[in-house]
């Protein structure tokens, strides 16, 4: 993967949420990450004290970030949760999934 972008996204909550609570906000809107262009994988998180969740996210581009990351998308974060999304940038030039079949260098 060449020039893929990881962004960890976090709001603070006006309350702390469950772990039950935040994995059936999460669970709910997890249908509209899959097939969204550019998104490689998402990882949903929260804090142990339940004050602070977001997410990481692997993305093939910056480009395909920042589309993704709308006006309307934060209005919809703040609104849902109650907190704005505060949006870290990382390089991301080297991936090990363990979970995937490794590769053989050529």
């Amino acid at each position: 993967m060449r020039n893929t972008i990881t962004t960890v996204v976090q709001f603070r909550l006006p309350q702390p949420i469950s772990l039950d609570e935040a994995t059936r906000h999460f669970e709910s809107s997890a249908p509209k990450y899959r097939s969204l262009p550019g998104l490689i994988r998402k990882y949903y998180l929260r804090a142990e004290d339940g004050r602070t969740a977001g997410g990481v996210y692997l993305w093939e581009s910056r480009a395909a970030a920042e589309a993704a990351y709308s006006t309307e998308w934060r209005e919809h974060v703040t609104k849902v949760f109650g907190g704005a999304p505060e949006i870290t940038w990382f390089d991301t030039p080297v991936i090990v999934d363990n979970a995937a079949p490794a590769s053989k260098a050529a």
